[in-house]
């Protein structure tokens, strides 16, 4: 009898010490991950074509973080639809013209409020970065100061021999929708994007551009009454901005909702920099398209 329950005992104990090791690795491995997916690793699916021919539907591409610094903010209470606090920590460089980034998209809800939405992702290249003044003439995407070609010139091309009359009103027009400046998709600009500490004297057209930036600064109303503006109510003449903002453009320049019509992109909503397609699957047949795994993002 006491051979049994020194039998039961040892069976016991080996059973309680492979639960506890195994509930050990396993947290172990759950931190891991974690701080993998937080610091170093994200992975998204590419849903339309509006980067074609960079990337397609199907599409899985990593972002490595640690390129622009991974972002720290209260995931819970971002889940919830709060807007959170974001702070970045350091990473190896600045966002430069022509990556390609995935973002938080800043109007989630409403196109005339910048807000954060956790599960809300849109992946677009940079064309313009703080302190650029951003231009499109002719449908070709131009910085002053800048030679470097800027996004994908063969669609530029396309739409840059188009007629106007071919673009569906809701294509043609742009941001700001306003008929005195009168942007459009090839004829667009000039935006001054504003970097962390700029000073810009404040006019009806800098009230149009910049109003729904300065509101989500400021987390007041701006208004434009009889010429003057007010920010709760009181009149200012200029404004120093607070946070540095991006010009975002998709690829497939004909057909893409980026910063053309929703205006710029607030740094601290940038998840990271794309960095290769590690899988691709055809969203029509659900046949792997092996010849894109691996693929790097340029």
């Amino acid at each position: 009898m006491n051979m049994i329950n020194k039998r039961i005992k040892s069976w016991l104990l080996k059973i309680g010490r492979f639960i506890v090791n195994t509930v050990y690795w396993l947290s172990i491995l759950l931190v891991v991950v974690v701080c993998a997916r937080v610091f170093l690793f994200s992975s998204f699916k590419i849903p339309s074509d509006s980067m074609s021919p960079s990337l397609i539907g199907g599409d899985n591409v990593l972002v490595f973080k640690p390129t622009v610094g991974a972002r720290l903010f209260d995931l819970f209470a971002s889940m919830r639809g709060e807007q959170v606090k974001i702070h970045r920590t350091p990473g190896f460089r600045k966002v430069r013209r022509n990556d390609v980034i995935v973002f938080n998209f800043p109007h989630p809800n409403r196109w005339d409020k910048v807000e954060m939405h956790i599960l809300k992702y849109y992946i677009k290249r940079c064309v313009a970065i703080p302190g650029d003044t951003l231009e499109i003439r002719n449908g070709f995407y131009q910085v002053r100061g800048v030679r470097e070609p800027l996004g994908n010139i063969k669609s530029q091309e396309k739409v840059s021999r188009r007629e106007d009359a071919s673009f569906a009103e809701n294509i043609y027009r742009t941001f700001p929708q306003d008929s005195l400046v009168n942007w459009n998709i090839k004829e667009f600009g000039p935006f001054y994007i504003p970097k962390k500490g700029d000073v810009l004297p404040l006019n009806r057209t800098c009230y149009l551009l910049y109003k729904k930036l300065i509101e989500w600064e400021q987390k007041a109303v701006l208004e434009y009454k009889d010429s003057v503006i007010y920010l709760d109510n009181k009149a200012i003449a200029s404004y120093r901005f607070q946070k540095n903002y991006y010009f975002v453009a998709g690829d497939y320049t004909e057909d893409s909702r980026d910063s053309r019509y929703w205006s710029l992109l607030p740094e601290e909503y940038i998840v990271g920099k794309a960095w290769m397609i590690w899988r691709s699957i055809d969203p029509h047949t659900g046949k792997f398209r092996k010849e894109r795994f691996l693929k790097a993002v340029r």
